[in-house]
C-alpha cells in the first residue's frame, strides 16, 4: 500500500463501506449530518457493565488491599467456569469432530476477546505440531488491532461477515464468537454469515443464561463472571475466564485428536534450545535411554519426537 499510494493514510472507517464506494464514485466527500449518540439499553443491562459494590472505593485502597481484592474476585472466575462445564465439554466434542473430518476452528472477537482468540490460535502449531490453518483467530480491525486499540471496528457487522467469506469458512468448519456482552456486532455478523455457510457456531459470552443475548447458535457457553472491579473493563475477570475457556476448547480438541501422549506434548515444534531440551526429556521419559542418546535420535529425525519414537519401535 505504501509503495502504490505513498501519501495514503490508513484508518478504520466509521461509516458503512458502501458509502465509501459512493464517495469515491462522486470524487468528493458529501457533508453528512451526524446522528446523535444514544445510550444502548441492551448494553446497559449486561452484567459486565454493572457496578461492582465490592470495589466502590477502589481508588482509596492501598496496594496490598488492591491485590487482596483482585485475588478474591478471581473466585467468581472459578464459579463461572464450573457452571459452564457441560457446555465446554460439548464444545470440545463439537470442535474435535470438525477437525477430525478435515474442518477448521475459528475464533472471532473484538478488542480483548479478539486478542485472546488470536493468542490461543497462535499457540496451537508450536504446542501440538498442527498446521497454522487448523485453528485461526479473526479480530475486528485486523492485525493492527492486536497491538493497538481499534475499538470502533467492533461495531461493523458487515466486516465480521466479510472476514468469514475471506477465510473461506465452509460447512466443515466451526466458528466460535467471543463477546463478553454477547452483543458485539462484528462477532454476531461473523456468526450469522458462518451459519449461512452451514458452519457450526459457538457463542462464548460472560453474561448469565436467561438474558436477551441471541441463542440461534449450535452452542452457547455462558461464563457469568459478574460485574468487574473496574466497571466495564472486561479484560479483567471476563478476560481471565475467557482465556481459560479457550484453553479448554483448543487443548481438549487436540487431546481428542491424539496430539498428546499422556500429558506430554509429543507433537511440539522443537524450534529453539529450550524446546529441543524438552523434546529430549520427553523422549527419555517415554522410551528410556540417556539424555545425549535422546538428542542424537531426535537430531536424526528432525527433532520430531513422534518420528523418533516410531523409529525406536521399528528398531
Amino acid at each position: 500500500m505504501a509503495e502504490l499510494l505513498p501519501a495514503a493514510t490508513v484508518f478504520v472507517v466509521e461509516k458503512p463501506a458502501a458509502l465509501g464506494a459512493a464517495w469515491l464514485a462522486l470524487g468528493r466527500t458529501p457533508a453528512l449530518v451526524p446522528n446523535p449518540e444514544k445510550p444502548s439499553p441492551e448494553i446497559a443491562v449486561a452484567t459486565t457493565e454493572q457496578i461492582n459494590q465490592r470495589s466502590l472505593g477502589l481508588e482509596t485502597l492501598a496496594p496490598r488491599e488492591l491485590v487482596d481484592l483482585f485475588v478474591a474476585e478471581e473466585e467468581f472466575v472459578q464459579v463461572a467456569l464450573r457452571s459452564a462445564a457441560e457446555s465446554l465439554a460439548s464444545g470440545i466434542t463439537l470442535v474435535a469432530a470438525a477437525l477430525q473430518n478435515g474442518g477448521r476452528f475459528y475464533y472471532v472477537g473484538a478488542g480483548t476477546s479478539g486478542r485472546l482468540g488470536v493468542l490461543d490460535a497462535s499457540e496451537i502449531p508450536p504446542t501440538f505440531g498442527a498446521p497454522p490453518a487448523l485453528v485461526q483467530g479473526i479480530i475486528a480491525g485486523g492485525a493492527r488491532a492486536f497491538h493497538h486499540s481499534v475499538e470502533g471496528a467492533e461495531d461493523d457487522a458487515a466486516a465480521g461477515a466479510r472476514a468469514i467469506v475471506e477465510r473461506g469458512v465452509s460447512a466443515a468448519d466451526v466458528v466460535c464468537g467471543i463477546s463478553a456482552s454477547g452483543r458485539t456486532p462484528f462477532v454476531l455478523g461473523a456468526l450469522q454469515r458462518a451459519r449461512k455457510n452451514n458452519a457450526r457456531t459457538l457463542l462464548l459470552t460472560c453474561n448469565p443464561p436467561g438474558d436477551s443475548v441471541p441463542t440461534e447458535f449450535d452452542l452457547r457457553i455462558d461464563l457469568p463472571t459478574g460485574a468487574e472491579l473496574l466497571t466495564g473493563s472486561t479484560r479483567l475477570k471476563a478476560g481471565t475466564a475467557t482465556k481459560v475457556a479457550l484453553n479448554i476448547l483448543s487443548t481438549g480438541a487436540m487431546v481428542q485428536l491424539g496430539r498428546v501422549h499422556g500429558n506430554l506434548m509429543i507433537d511440539l515444534a522443537a524450534t529453539n534450545d529450550k524446546l529441543r531440551d524438552r523434546a529430549a526429556r520427553l523422549l527419555m521419559q517415554i522410551a528410556g535411554g540417556d539424555y545425549e542418546s535422546a538428542r542424537t535420535r531426535l537430531a536424526r529425525h528432525g527433532w520430531n519426537v513422534r518420528a523418533a519414537l516410531a523409529a525406536d519401535r521399528k528398531a
